[in-house]
């Protein structure tokens, strides 16, 4: 048994004896006790429609971010989005290796992918970015904090490079674990969307809220963008999941449930940091709920030892082919990894 305090929050876990799922970077912990009870309380009206639950979710959204609710797109709608950019041609430009859904999604229907190395740090290298944008760029595809790495760009020079390079091409920046960083606030793209640059923030609800069996996310735009998506028929509320509206509006609602989590997660990467650099292995400077390592060993090797002790680690990411990503999962389970890690 696993024990999980949160201040209203208080929860028993049972490690399953079955692999370890360290790869897909999920919150371990279950979800707020008011988002448990708000599905349950659901559950005899899923032969509804969202509609009403939905307008308060994005009225809920439209307060977090501090935007008016026509700003708001509900709905994990970026592999969507791809697709209704993609046909449209042009160069899609985004950092490799990376989160690749919305980039896959245009070069299925004819875009063609610009793939950018990361600088030195593993993190978007900006001015590369910058010198790739020429008239035949459509759209640049972010992720910050960045996947696999959990790099962060610096905050000014982010800012900066969004509110000049959004000049020339439309940027999304997906925003997934932009929760476990440092300065939330100072960080999110949502501030140039506010100063009238022409950028999409992605978010979603399936990473530290702890909703990835309900996944629901949404973006944010300006509203002439936000209108123009809608009209092409992106964020519409009868797509989303009933159960997966009420738990995100109850998400929300819990204020502390995200600080607190940060607290758990920082404390089991700071151990991982420190045995990394006890072992003098290279790692990035994650701010999100994964580390990102050399091990010095061909990746097949160490995954195959990790899959030997039922613990499941992401993928290769090319051209790294000695480095893995780890999710930062239950303390036993950390505890775990790290022994393994270890014995290699």
């Amino acid at each position: 048994m696993y024990r999980f305090y949160i201040p209203t929050i208080f929860f028993l876990i049972t490690l399953s004896a079955k692999a370890q799922q360290l790869s897909l970077n999920e919150n371990p912990y279950p979800p707020a006790v008011n988002v448990q009870e708000a599905i349950k309380k659901e559950i005899a009206n899923i032969s509804r429609y969202p509609g009403p639950d939905a307008n308060e979710l994005i009225t809920a959204i439209a307060q977090k971010e501090g935007v008016e609710t026509d700003q708001i797109i509900p709905g994990e709608i970026l592999a969507q989005l791809g697709v209704y950019l993609g046909l449209k041609g042009g160069e899609f430009i985004y950092a490799v290796p990376g989160y690749p859904v919305f980039t896959d999604a245009a070069k299925s229907v004819g875009g063609k992918v610009i793939a950018v190395p990361l600088n030195d740090k593993k993190e978007n290298d900006l001015a590369s970015i910058s010198a790739s944008i020429n008239p035949q760029t459509t759209a640049i595809f972010l992720v910050n904090p960045h996947n696999p790495s959990g790099t962060v760009s610096d905050k000014k020079a982010f800012h900066d490079f969004l509110h000049t390079a959004s000049k020339q091409a439309i940027i999304l920046v997906d925003e997934a674990y932009l929760e476990y960083a440092d300065d939330f606030a100072g960080r999110t793209a949502v501030n140039n969307i506010k100063e009238g640059d022409n950028v999409i923030v992605f978010r979603t609800f399936a990473k530290a809220y702890g909703l990835a069996g309900l996944s629901i996310g949404y973006c944010v735009a300006s509203p002439a963008i936000a209108k123009f998506l809608k009209e092409k028929g992106l964020g519409n509320v009868h797509d989303l999941n009933r159960l997966s509206v009420v738990a995100a509006k109850a998400a929300l609602a819990d204020k502390n449930y995200i600080t607190n989590l940060n607290k758990t997660v920082a404390v089991e990467r700071n151990k991982w940091n420190q045995l990394l650099d006890s072992l003098h292995l290279e790692h990035t400077t994650s701010q999100a709920n994964f580390i990102y390592f050399n091990t010095g060993q061909p990746y097949e090797k160490v995954a195959a030892a990790y899959n030997k002790q039922g613990v499941q680690i992401a993928r290769l990411f090319s051209p790294y082919n000695t480095w893995i990503r780890i999710t930062i999962g239950l303390p036993a389970e950390n505890k775990k990894a790290q022994e393994i890690l270890k014995k290699l």
